[in-house]
């Protein structure tokens, strides 16, 4: 495929081929299962929504999707092409992403964000071509955002941010967009504007996948709607048969009268609480009461885990994690325990003594993402005779490794492990773990972390990265201290503001 500055998109297949097909998907967090046997299509120019309770795996659907995570079964293809295995040049002039996390913290102008969707088309270092120069004034006047094209982004409203976002994903020009929760942060009438507009682009002929939260907003708006829930896709079809009284009490647990809007014609739901009086289907939120829960990783999305953890466990650590970090400075405003080393040093053998001794302690150790480097390879020896290994993985192994075959070997060793479940509390002890891991992961958004302004989503380390704001930041570095010492050209953006 020429990379040259008036690339289009991707020539289109046979217009009777679903633009998304997804075959016996298996997708996992290590050894926790999210989603099994998950199969569906998606016509061109359908709006389709994911709904479901909180830890469905909507989120986790959607990043199967985009090609962030790889199944561990089954496939995905978007037009033909098997999103896991292409090059991320090919992926982004497939799919483009409307992240939930809406908040940029590098304060690019309005219109420099929506030239960031032309990055896919266009070789790495040429300046934008007419033809990106089109689509981006196509994309602010659709989206009503060429009024402030030269705005910095921190300087719009919550509600016109997200039509930014919408903006960029229209200039990328794939086949398919995707959208996390787009209505999550907003007021009602912002959500009502952003699913007009979202609409609107379908009836025009895109093609549209969302997970959305609100079951009356996703009938009002969906073409289709696929309800995930007990790890399974329970069912796939039109939003007043999806939508009823049964489905609803079988998946979320609730008794609902379903009724019918009498303006739209659309599924109302009125919920009043548990379904049933089946005691024990859910795990009990005291299981995890007397546990010690050790977490190893750094960054935002460890910070999280040990926030959550730290109200459902009874004992929870963390280390090794560099001094100065969001890490350790959220742990030791709460007092938990944590294994600190040096800013910009080694792991230390009395480190690894310091993690190895927790870790022996704990009752189940979770892996937040963790990156895998010469400096934490020897960590790994720590692990191989603890407690029950979890990995909670954002991101592929193949992204995190960099250190050689013999650290990846470890690595699945380790969280490959068979739980031992046996005993009624550690049954208990392990359905609630999964249930506070999988609630975490969910609300992770799909695309890079808060302030990476990448168009796509991800940038796996086996591809080629194309373009600086191609790049994902690495959620390993994000807990690195500040430092004045040079700049790294690895490091994210918004890194590298901070230096």
């Amino acid at each position: 495929m020429k990379d040259n500055d008036d690339a289009g998109p991707l020539e289109e297949s046979s217009p009777v081929s679903p633009i998304v097909t997804v075959s016996d998907l298996e997708l996992a967090y290590g050894p926790i299962p999210v989603l099994e046997d998950v199969s569906f299509a998606v016509d061109r120019g359908e709006f389709v929504g994911l709904v479901g309770p909180n830890g469905a795996g909507k989120t986790t659907l959607l990043r199967a999707l985009t090609g962030a995570i790889e199944p561990a079964t089954g496939g995905v293809r978007i037009d033909g092409t098997d999103i896991t295995n292409c090059r991320s040049r090919t992926s982004s002039r497939l799919v483009s992403v409307v992240p939930q996390d809406t908040s940029l913290s590098f304060s690019f102008d309005v219109r420099t964000v929506v030239e960031m969707g032309r990055h896919p088309h266009r070789s790495r270092f040429a300046p934008p071509s007419a033809v990106d120069r089109r689509h981006v004034r196509r994309a602010l006047e659709r989206t009503r955002t060429a009024q402030f094209a030269d705005r910095a982004i921190d300087a719009v409203s919550g509600g016109e941010r997200q039509r930014v976002l919408f903006a960029r994903a229209i200039a990328q020009d794939t086949p398919l967009m995707v959208l996390d929760e787009p209505t999550a942060s907003l007021d009602v009438n912002h959500r009502i504007e952003t699913l007009e507009l979202a609409r609107e682009l379908v009836d025009d002929g895109r093609t549209i996948v969302a997970a959305i939260h609100d079951l009356e907003l996703a009938a009002r708006y969906c073409d289709r709607l696929c309800l995930l829930a007990n790890g399974t896709l329970q069912a796939d079809g039109n939003p007043a048969d999806v939508v009823t009284a049964s489905t609803l009490a079988s998946a979320f647990d609730a008794e609902a009268v379903v009724g019918r809007n009498p303006v739209t014609g659309t599924p109302t739901v009125t919920a009043f609480g548990a379904a049933g009086d089946d005691e024990g289907d859910e795990p009990d939120e005291s299981a995890l009461a007397e546990a010690h829960v050790h977490i190893v990783g750094t960054g935002s999305f460890t910070t999280g885990l040990l926030a959550r953890l730290e109200g459902a466990a009874g004992r929870v650590s963390v280390g090794p994690a560099p001094e100065g970090g969001i890490v350790t400075e959220h742990a030791t405003r709460r007092g938990l325990e944590c294994v600190q080393t040096e800013a910009f040093g080694p792991v230390t053998a009395g480190d690894r003594t310091d993690v190895a001794s927790l870790c022996e302690a704990a009752d189940a150790v979770v892996l937040a993402d963790v990156t895998l480097t010469a400096g934490n390879q020897l960590l790994l020896e720590s692990l191989e005779s603890v407690a029950p290994v979890v990995a909670v993985d954002r991101r592929p192994l193949e992204e995190r490794l960099q250190a050689g075959d013999e650290a990846a070997a470890r690595y699945r060793a380790a969280v490959d492990r068979q739980v031992d479940q046996s005993g009624d509390g550690m049954v208990h002890m392990w359905a609630r773990l999964r249930q506070v891991l999988l609630e975490v992961s969910s609300e992770s958004p799909v695309g890079p972390a808060s302030g990476a302004l990448d168009s796509r989503g991800r940038e796996p380390a086996k591809r080629e990265a194309e373009t600086p704001s191609e790049k994902r930041a690495d959620p390993s570095t994000d807990d690195e201290p500040s430092s004045k010492a040079g700049t790294n050209p690895d490091r994210s953006l918004e890194q590298r503001q901070n230096d």
